[in-house]
């Protein structure tokens, strides 16, 4: 695992919790020598995560769709940034230059893009390890949404797996350094 992909709010959110778990996933990812792939915003959790990752000496790329780059909220100090047309073009971008995906609290983007991403592992599409930060129980609702999915039918015991959560990001990221693709899933492209 060389680039870890995160997701996360453009907003701080209301807890100053959440800020202090970007700051410190930056951190982190600095440490371990790892790159950061990011949604190239400069504002709220996304900024936090990217101003600790670079101050710590990490390179991040931010991927941004141009519309966003017109309206100044990109990140100006990124190793690179890569402007895309539009959201659809961005994801495939930061899913293809990621090894690992992992989100921080967020909104509806937040939401978007990591759910996304764990269809695209539970359909085989890609085998890469998928994860949630639940920082001060944030990620609670909606693991009790797929414990309902599973208890309903609609999502089996191995693809409920596939999220995983810790509320350490060291942790998370150890069991990502050590994931292994389910046997299940063999014939998934990376």
């Amino acid at each position: 695992m060389k680039w870890v992909c995160v997701f996360c709010g453009a907003r701080e959110g209301a807890s100053a919790a959440y800020a202090e778990a970007a700051r410190a996933f930056g951190a982190l990812v600095a440490a371990r020598g790892l790159g950061l792939v990011t949604g190239g915003g400069a504002l709220g959790l996304m900024g936090v995560v990217t101003d600790a990752a670079l101050a710590g000496g990490a390179s991040v790329v931010g991927v941004i769709p141009a519309s966003l780059v017109d309206r100044e909220v990109a990140h100006v100090r990124l190793t690179e940034r890569v402007v895309v047309r539009d959201m659809f073009e961005r994801k495939g971008e930061m899913m293809r230059r990621a090894d690992a995906f992992l989100a921080l609290p967020g909104g509806m983007g937040t939401l978007d893009e990591i759910t996304e991403v764990l269809t695209w592992t539970q359909l085989g599409l890609f085998a890469k390890p998928c994860g949630l930060v639940n920082v001060s129980g944030y990620w609670d609702p909606l693991l009790a949404m797929l414990d309902r999915a599973v208890a309903q039918g609609f999502l089996s015991h191995e693809h409920r797996a596939l999220t995983q959560v810790d509320s350490d990001a060291a942790r998370l990221l150890d069991r990502f350094a050590a994931w292994q693709q389910p046997s299940a899933f063999a014939g998934s492209r990376t």
